[in-house]
């Protein structure tokens, strides 16, 4: 699932993983992340309402 921000600019990737998978099955993985949602973790999450719940604090940061 392709994840775009308010400007359509393409913000993350999000992968639904199998129920066979042995790690986290039936969730959502962050395959990818661009701009604020890039970062060294690929964080999986129970549904789409967490991940976008993630991406949406991660695109709002201000350091």
């Amino acid at each position: 699932m392709l994840v775009f921000n308010g400007q359509h600019r393409l913000v993350a990737v999000l992968t639904h993983l199998s129920e066979d998978n042995e790690v986290a099955p039936g969730q959502w993985y962050l395959e990818a992340g661009f701009g604020r949602s890039d970062g060294s973790g690929h964080p999986t999450f129970v549904d789409l309402d967490m991940a976008q719940e993630w991406i949406a604090r991660r695109l709002a940061y201000r350091p």
